[in-house]
């Protein structure tokens, strides 16, 4: 049973941004060694025996048996006619939130004379194919259907394949509101796969095969892969970066909670929950100027956890070292405290909650005051769900148009142009010691 959530008391202390991020709680690190073990296993595996060793981490991890990973298009068809029309309409609204902020994202194309006759550009192209992946097992993401392939298709991605966990209930095929989704937005190759193989598949491909458990077509290698997953999804995308693009290590889910004494408990609480029903390993922090609110929260918590539809493991989320409440002296330092953590979702409520947001430099997603609560994000603010954990939004993005894009530069220099500069030119070659690049540049002017 609940107890209430581990303190860390910073009160009346100054720390450094290296102490900070010491101090703030995190997922043990062994829990993260493990995963890049096995996660490693799995990504040789998939690469060396693609259909055959996807069959049996079906197996393994799913319970299902599986001859290929496609899911059939009659499947998809017949997801979307039996969706209920309430989760159809629910799903339609979503989708046009975020094809709104997405088409309002997309980079404008430069193309900015330096001098006379020279024009250097940033043209945005998007890549050609993606791989998107979508968690299964503990729940049902419908929603990060919609958070991956909105943006993708916004940008202009041209080959979009989706993946997600086969589940034993529904014959190994993934879950009807996920292919329903699917389908609802014109995505048509679909895999069952989960975990860390579902992303090595994607960076590496898999090669058409033969015989039982290990046949069926090519699955063809990808350009990005996106989505969001737990710790062994996270890995895998970390260790195949550079082979592929990612978007971020979204692994399990944070959030935390910066708040002052006006703030309500209950709220507070709710929201801690929200985020902790996710996952066992999902992180729930409450970072407050007031002890009387902590108090207050964790009352609240004792009071909704036992009422909350998964107890056990929002019990295991919330008991963990990577949940907690840090006391702070003032905003400030509760403002230094969340730049530190860098949260995948920051909910800021407190007085002026605008103006304390717009001093957060380091989060995923920043939700502003009562009435913006992290549930809203994840479904139909128009915002993407997608997001950076585990300290990373310190230095990267969540989902977004961009991800699936990138700016090639066009340089178009005229003789009279590169004229007025060849001498620089020469002259920062040979201080390199590469005089063959002035040499390039000479030779056009004998």
């Amino acid at each position: 049973m609940l107890a209430g959530l581990r303190r860390t008391d910073l009160r009346g202390r100054t720390l450094s941004l290296a102490e900070l991020k010491s101090a703030v709680p995190r997922t043990a690190q062994s829990t993260v060694t493990t995963a890049e073990s096995a996660v490693r296993d799995i990504i040789t595996g998939v690469r060396g025996r693609g259909h055959a060793a996807l069959a049996e981490l079906a197996n393994k991890f799913d319970g299902v048996t599986q001859e290929h990973p496609r899911v059939p298009a009659a499947a998809l068809a017949q997801a979307l006619e039996s969706l209920d029309p309430k989760v159809r309409a629910a799903l339609e609204e979503s989708i046009a939130r975020a094809r709104a902020f997405a088409q309002a994202q997309k980079p404008a194309n430069v193309d900015f004379p330096v001098a006379d006759g020279a024009v250097v550009s940033a043209h945005w192209i998007p890549v050609r194919r993606v791989g998107l992946y979508v968690p299964g097992g503990l729940a049902a993401y419908p929603s990060s259907v919609i958070m991956n392939v909105v943006p993708a298709l916004a940008a202009g991605v041209e080959s979009v394949a989706l993946a997600s966990p086969p589940q034993k209930e529904f014959g190994g095929l993934p879950d009807l509101t996920v292919l329903a989704a699917a389908a609802l937005l014109g995505v048509d190759e679909v895999y069952a796969m989960g975990g860390a193989q579902a992303i090595a598949a994607f960076a590496y491909g898999v090669s058409a095969g033969s015989g039982a458990n290990g046949g069926g077509e090519a699955l063809e290698p990808v350009d990005v892969v996106t989505g969001p997953g737990n710790i062994f999804v996270a890995t895998a995308k970390r260790l195949v970066k550079g082979v592929v693009g990612i978007d971020s290590e979204a692994g399990a889910t944070e959030i935390a909670v910066l708040a002052d004494h006006g703030a309500n408990p209950a709220f507070v609480a709710a929201d801690l929950i929200s985020q902790a029903e996710h996952d066992p390993n999902a992180a729930s922090v409450l970072v407050t100027t007031s002890l009387g609110l902590a108090d207050a929260v964790d009352r609240e918590l004792v009071r909704q956890v036992a009422l909350t539809g998964h107890r056990e493991r929002v019990e295991t989320a919330l008991g963990g070292p990577q949940s907690g409440i840090v006391l702070v002296d003032d905003i400030d330092q509760g403002v230094a405290v969340c730049n530190a953590y860098a949260a995948e979702h920051l909910e800021v409520v407190t007085e002026n909650a605008a103006a304390v947001a717009a001093r957060i430099t380091n989060a995923g997603a920043i939700f502003v005051g009562d009435y913006s609560p992290v549930s809203l994000g994840d479904y139909c603010a128009g915002s993407n769900h997608v997001l950076p954990t585990s300290g990373t939004a310190a230095f990267s993005s969540g989902l977004n148009v961009t991800t699936f894009m990138r700016a090639v530069q066009v340089i178009n220099y005229n003789k009279d142009a590169l004229a007025a500069v060849a001498g620089h030119v020469i002259t920062l070659s040979k201080a390199e010691g590469l005089p063959a690049h002035g040499d390039a540049v000479a030779v056009r002017f004998p």
